[in-house]
C-alpha cells in the first residue's frame, strides 16, 4: 500500500509518522509547498519508507493507493485528481466551505468506487466516530452536541480563528438553522485536565457531517472553546502569529435519546494534542478505506461510512488516542 501526505504541517507530520508504522503501508510520501519542511518531516521519521515527492500532479498520484490531505486552504482540487487517479482519499480540514465541496463529490467517488472522508481528523473526525459509538444502543436519537477546544497547528489556529466570526450551522427540527458565530455561550465541561471551558457556536462543518448519519434527530450542534480576547478580535486578522503547534486539546460529544421507555444522555471525549489525535485519525482511515473496511464507496464522515465503530476506537486506542466516558449525573 503506498501513500501520500499532502501537507508537512503539525498534522501533516504526525499523520506521515502514523502511516509509516502500519505494517500494510510500504511507502509514504511527503510533499508540502514548502520543501524543506518536506524533507525535514522525512528525516524525523527516520523510515526508509517515507520519502519527499513534488507537487501534486496526476504523475506523482501514479501507484497511489491512499491520499492525506493535511495542508490549508481548499481540498476539492486534490481530492478529485486522486479519485480519478484511483486513490482513496481522508481530508482533515474543518472548514465549512472545504467540507461542504468534498461531499459534493460522492455521486463520482461512488461510481468511481473510491472512498472521499470527509473531515477526518480531531473534529471533527474522532468526534463522528465517538458520536456514531454513544449513539449505539439507542432506539432513536434525539440530539447530537459537539464541543472542541484547542489546535492543532498555525493553519487549524487560522481556521478557528476565522470560525468564530463565521455563521454556525445548526439542524433544528428537519432544517438548518444559522446563528451569528461567537454567540450561545456555554459552559462545556471536558475530561481533565481541560475540565471547563467557555465555548460559543462557531463555522464548524460538524452537522454537515453528522445530519447524514442521524436523519431522526431534532438537533445536532457544534461549538468552539474561546476566550473573550478570541470573541472580541475574531473579526480583525490573528494580532499575534500563532503557535508551530497547539498545546493540548480535547473533545466533547453527548448524544441524546431514547432506549425502550427511557431517556438516555450519554457523553464521551478525548484530550490529545489535536495534531496528534488528527494524525491518527487520518492515517488509520487512509488504511481502512484501501483494505475495504467502510460501509461504502462515496464522500461522507466517519460516522456514516464506519460499519462498526468498536475495532477503529481499539486501534486508535493501541496508537494512544484513547476516548473517557462521563459517568455521574447530568445537570
Amino acid at each position: 500500500m503506498r501513500a501520500l501526505v499532502v501537507g508537512a504541517g503539525a498534522v501533516g507530520a504526525r499523520a506521515a509518522r502514523q502511516l509509516v508504522s502500519i505494517d500494510a503501508v510500504s511507502h509514504v510520501g511527503v510533499c508540502d509547498t514548502d520543501d524543506r519542511r518536506a524533507a525535514a518531516v522525512v528525516e524525523s521519521l527516520g523510515s526508509d519508507a517515507a520519502f519527499v515527492t513534488g507537487d501534486v500532479t496526476a504523475a506523482s498520484l501514479e501507484g497511489v493507493d491512499t491520499v492525506v490531505l493535511a495542508q490549508p486552504g481548499d481540498h476539492r482540487r486534490v481530492a478529485e485528481l486522486a479519485i480519478e487517479r484511483g486513490a482513496d482519499v481522508v481530508s482533515t480540514s474543518d472548514a465549512m466551505s472545504t467540507v461542504k465541496r468534498l461531499l459534493d463529490l460522492d455521486a463520482e467517488a461512488t461510481e468511481r468506487g473510491r472512498t472521499v472522508v470527509v473531515g477526518g481528523g480531531f473534529s471533527p473526525g474522532l468526534t463522528c466516530v465517538l458520536a456514531r459509538h454513544a449513539a449505539e444502543g439507542f432506539d432513536e436519537v434525539d440530539e447530537v452536541h459537539v464541543a472542541k477546544v484547542g489546535t492543532g497547528g498555525p493553519s487549524c489556529a487560522r481556521q478557528h480563528h476565522r470560525a468564530l466570526s463565521d455563521l454556525a450551522v445548526d439542524w433544528r427540527d428537519g432544517a438548518w438553522a444559522r446563528r451569528a458565530g461567537g454567540s450561545g455561550r456555554e459552559l462545556v465541561w471536558f475530561p481533565d485536565p481541560v475540565r471547563g471551558v467557555d465555548c460559543y457556536r462557531a463555522g464548524l462543518p460538524d452537522a454537515l457531517l453528522l445530519v447524514p448519519a442521524f436523519p431522526d434527530a431534532r438537533r445536532i450542534t457544534a461549538r468552539l472553546g474561546a476566550n473573550r480576547r478570541d470573541r472580541l478580535t475574531s473579526w480583525l486578522p490573528m494580532l499575534r502569529p500563532p503557535h508551530p503547534e497547539g498545546g493540548p486539546g480535547a473533545v466533547r460529544v453527548e448524544v441524546r435519546g431514547t432506549q425502550g421507555a427511557a431517556r438516555e444522555v450519554r457523553v464521551l471525549g478525548a484530550v490529545d494534542r489535536p495534531a496528534v489525535g488528527a494524525g491518527a485519525v487520518a492515517a488509520v482511515a487512509a488504511w481502512w478505506a484501501v483494505e475495504g473496511r467502510f460501509v461504502r464507496p462515496g464522500a461522507a464522515g466517519l460516522a456514516v461510512l464506519l460499519p462498526d465503530t468498536v475495532p477503529f476506537l481499539a486501534e486508535l486506542s493501541r496508537r494512544g488516542v484513547r476516548a473517557a466516558v462521563f459517568e455521574g449525573v447530568s445537570g
